[in-house]
């Protein structure tokens, strides 16, 4: 078991190692540089000297990757152009405030859809999952903004029950940023909700048609007992593993939201720096939202290894 998970870690530290030299690679190549950028490519003399040599630009690319590498080590990401503040200065307080949107989404949305998964599958093909399932369908094809910009009419402007914009600070306490982000944590939670009802739905059917639970009803063995003691914990492994892949829609969708509801986290700081042209806090962004992905991947593959055995097994 130790040695899978040490397996699982080594993948992901690799993983993000190679997401790393991608992501300084490809700014490489972009025409200019994070001073042409954000000055003008017409930018000259002193100031883009000056701009250079502050930002390192003036050394060759390896020297300069070996020394970035050497920094993301130590937790260092650099200096935004725009700004003139360590990048770690920057993200520090808007990373928190997305993990919190994020997690509140799926502390959400995850007992939601099982819940409603597991109802649609018992009750299939009868209007109960019908309406399920339309419904989750209608949820997973609206866009992110769509569904934002219909929350904030009828919640914020028609009944006046949330803000419709947070307007706390980056720094604001835990409690306060929730109170203000009703909304928000609402619409991830609708899209994130209806992935993860169809994958249990579809999951629950699979294990109810199974030849062992068939065999449990012949026995006689009350229809309850074989949901709770064979169907669930059966159907939602597969869940498990959608879940580690819906957090790269729902890292996606953050961008997304946080720059409708003006919400004071790592996506809307990524809009702003594109439109600052600032690229050194653009990279970092990007290698710590990759970062994020990767993680949630880790932790989704050791907790299925932890309550499949049959996984351990395998893998050995």
């Amino acid at each position: 078991m130790l040695k899978l998970i040490l397996q699982r870690f080594g993948a992901a530290c690799f993983t993000l190692a190679f997401i790393a030299i991608v992501v300084f690679g490809a700014v490489e190549l972009m025409p200019g540089n994070a001073c042409t950028a954000y000055l003008g490519r017409d930018a000259k003399g002193a100031k883009l000297e000056s701009c250079e040599k502050r930002l390192g630009l003036d050394r060759p690319a390896f020297e300069r990757f070996g020394e970035w590498a050497g920094r993301l080590a130590q937790g260092d990401l650099g200096e935004s152009v725009r700004r003139g503040k360590p990048i770690t200065e920057l993200v520090g307080w808007r990373l928190r405030n997305t993990i919190v949107l994020a997690v509140t989404a799926l502390l959400f949305g995850i007992p939601i859809a099982i819940g409603l998964g597991v109802l649609a599958a018992l009750r299939r093909d009868r209007p109960v999952d019908i309406l399920l399932s339309t419904t989750a369908i209608f949820a997973m094809t609206i866009p992110e903004f769509v569904s934002a910009t219909l929350l904030i009419l009828v919640f914020s402007i028609g009944l006046g029950w949330a803000a419709g914009v947070v307007t706390v600070s980056y720094k604001a306490p835990v409690l306060d940023l929730l109170a203000n982000s009703i909304l928000p944590a609402v619409t991830l939670t609708l899209v994130l909700t209806a992935h993860i009802l169809r994958m249990v739905r579809s999951s629950v059917i699979d294990v109810l048609e199974s030849e062992y639970v068939l065999m449990a009803h012949l026995k006689g063995v009350p229809f309850g007992r074989i949901v709770w003691r064979h169907v669930l914990p059966n159907s939602l492994l597969p869940a498990i593993s959608v879940i580690g892949l819906t957090m790269a829609w729902l890292l996606g969708g953050v961008v997304v939201v946080e720059s409708v509801y003006n919400y004071p986290g790592l996506g809307r700081m990524a809009v702003d720096a594109v439109a600052d042209r600032d690229i050194p806090l653009i990279q970092a962004i990007a290698l710590l939202i990759c970062g994020l992905y990767i993680l949630s991947n880790l932790a989704t593959d050791v907790l299925a290894l932890m309550l499949n055995p049959r996984l351990r097994t395998y893998r050995t």
